[in-house]
């Protein structure tokens, strides 16, 4: 029944050109997706070496955080969890040009490039290290509001945040 309505819409010569371009058509944008598929592998691979930094950046930070939470009185055995918001990010040199008239001012900032003609790259200013938004912290010595209060304090204090995005709990 299909097959029947396949074959006489392809018996009419119009609606088999336009069957041939359709085909043709969907060909041409499975090739140029499997363009964009590399492309997009590419830029996955140049983000990686991100992603590693900002992991290994949160790791260090939780473990330098737990160690300085278990020198407070009374904290004992302590574990921290960290959230960032994004990763690292690159500021880039740029220079900008001024031009001013009788009624009009332009501006133009362009980014400062280094490398040869064939493999030009931005000149990086600084990289900013990624930024925590939260901590979960548990610890076996906050059965005490004392305690808990000193953690929460310190932990806020050490990571540049508020002490309502932190979260501290006792541990089993």
């Amino acid at each position: 029944m299909l097959s029947e309505k396949i074959r006489n819409i392809i018996r009419n010569k119009k609606n088999a050109a336009a069957v041939a371009v359709l085909v043709t058509a969907g060909i041409i944008l499975i090739m140029l997706s499997s363009f964009s598929a590399d492309k997009k592998e590419i830029k996955n691979s140049c983000e990686k070496p991100q992603t590693d930094f900002a992991q290994d950046y949160c790791s260090q930070t939780e473990e330098r955080l737990r160690v300085f939470l278990e020198k407070i009185e009374g904290a004992g055995e302590v574990e921290v969890y960290l959230t960032i918001g994004s990763g690292e990010r690159y500021v880039y040199v740029s220079e900008e040009k001024r031009s001013e008239s009788e009624n009009k001012t332009e501006e133009e900032e362009k980014y400062v490039l280094i490398g040869g003609s064939s493999s030009r790259e931005p000149l990086i200013e600084t990289v900013e290290v990624p930024k925590i938004t939260g901590a979960v912290i548990v610890c076996t010595g906050c059965k005490s509001p004392v305690v808990e209060e000193r953690i929460y304090k310190a932990a806020a204090a050490a990571l540049d945040i508020p002490t309502a995005d932190i979260y501290v709990t006792i541990m089993k």
